[in-house]
C-alpha cells in the first residue's frame, strides 16, 4: 500500500473538537501493521492525536511507513499497556496507563499491545507533519539492515550494568515520580504537572478542583488539550464567536498561540486533563 499523509485538521480560532467528530484515519500496510488514528489538531506548529491496538497487535514499520521523524514525541498511555522497541538498538521499554515514553528526533520507534484489553495512546509531536518532519521525512531515511528487540549485551551483567543501559537509552519511561509538578496563577489556581519540556514542545498534566477557576492566560504556542476525566470549562473572552465550551472526557480542544483563555470546574468531580504547547509554554507577549 503506497504512502498515505495522515489527515492534518486544522482550525483558525479556539476550537472544540468533540471525540464523535474527531477525524479518524487507518494508516500502515502488511508488513507495518495498520493502526487506527484518531487526529485531533495538525497546524504548523503542533499535532495531537490517538491511536488505537487491539490486544495482540503491533506497529511496526515497512518501505511505505517508516517510523523515524525529525520531532519530539510525547506518548501518553490512556488505557492498556504498551511496549515501545526501539528496533536500532533492541531498547524495549513499557508503560502502563497513566505513562507515558518520550523521544526525540531520529528515534526508531515500534509499538506492541502487550495487555488483554484494547490499546489507546496519546500522541502529542511538534515540529509536525505540515513542517516536514514526519512521513515524507521518514520516506527519504535509509532502512534499518536488521531489526532487534533485545539487548544482547547486558546479559550476565544485569542489573550491574544498568546505569549504562539507561544512560544510553533513546526511549524515556516517565512514571509520576518523573513529574516536575508546578502551581500557577497569581494565587496558585491551577496544578500543573510537566511532563516534557524542550524548545520544541511541552506536554504536560493538569488538574482543577471543584469550583476551581484560573485567571486568564496565554502562551506563545498553539495548545492542544484532551480531558481524560471530568467536564473541562474553558472560557475564550475575546472570541467573535462562542465564548464559553465544555469539554467532556474524550474530547479535545484547540488554542492558537496567544489566545486568551480561562479554566474553570463548576463541578463536583475534579477535571484532568493533558495538554501540549509548542514551541514556546511560557507567557505569550503582548
Amino acid at each position: 500500500m503506497a504512502y498515505k499523509p495522515s489527515p492534518r485538521p486544522r482550525f483558525d480560532s479556539a476550537t472544540h473538537i468533540p471525540y464523535a467528530g474527531v477525524t479518524q484515519h487507518l494508516w500502515g500496510d502488511e508488513e507495518s501493521g495498520l493502526v487506527a488514528d484518531w487526529c485531533y489538531v495538525s497546524t504548523d506548529k503542533i499535532h495531537q492525536l490517538v491511536l488505537g491496538l487491539p490486544p495482540g497487535a503491533a506497529f511496526r514499520h515497512s518501505t511505505e511507513y517508516k517510523t523515524i521523524f525529525a520531532a519530539d514525541e510525547l506518548y501518553y498511555v490512556l488505557s492498556g499497556e504498551m511496549a515501545l522497541a526501539n528496533p536500532a538498538t533492541g531498547e524495549v521499554q513499557v508503560a502502563k496507563m497513566g505513562e507515558s515514553f518520550f523521544f526525540r528526533k531520529d528515534t526508531w520507534h515500534h509499538g506492541f499491545n502487550i495487555g488483554t484489553t484494547p490499546l489507546r495512546v496519546l500522541e502529542i509531536l511538534a515540529p509536525p507533519p505540515s513542517q516536514g518532519s514526519c512521513g515524507e521525512y521518514a520516506l527519504n531515511q535509509p532502512d534499518l539492515e536488521k531489526r532487534i528487540y533485545s539487548q544482547e549485551n547486558i546479559l550476565c551483567r544485569w542489573p550491574t550494568a544498568l546505569n549504562e543501559v539507561r544512560d544510553g537509552d533513546s526511549i524515556q519511561v516517565l512514571r509520576d515520580g518523573d513529574i516536575n509538578w508546578r502551581l500557577e496563577g497569581d494565587t496558585q489556581e491551577l496544578l500543573v504537572g510537566i511532563l516534557v519540556s524542550t524548545e520544541h514542545l511541552t506536554v504536560a498534566k493538569g488538574c482543577l478542583l471543584p469550583g476551581q477557576n484560573t485567571p486568564l492566560r496565554s502562551h506563545s504556542g498553539d495548545q492542544s488539550i484532551y480531558v481524560l476525566d471530568g467536564i473541562l470549562n474553558i472560557r475564550v473572552p475575546d472570541s467573535e464567536g462562542q465564548k464559553w465550551f465544555e469539554v467532556h472526557p474524550a474530547d479535545g480542544f484547540y488554542l492558537p498561540e496567544g489566545v486568551t483563555y480561562q479554566f474553570f470546574n463548576g463541578l463536583d468531580t475534579p477535571a484532568r486533563f493533558i495538554f501540549g504547547v509548542a514551541p514556546d509554554y511560557r507567557e505569550a507577549k503582548n
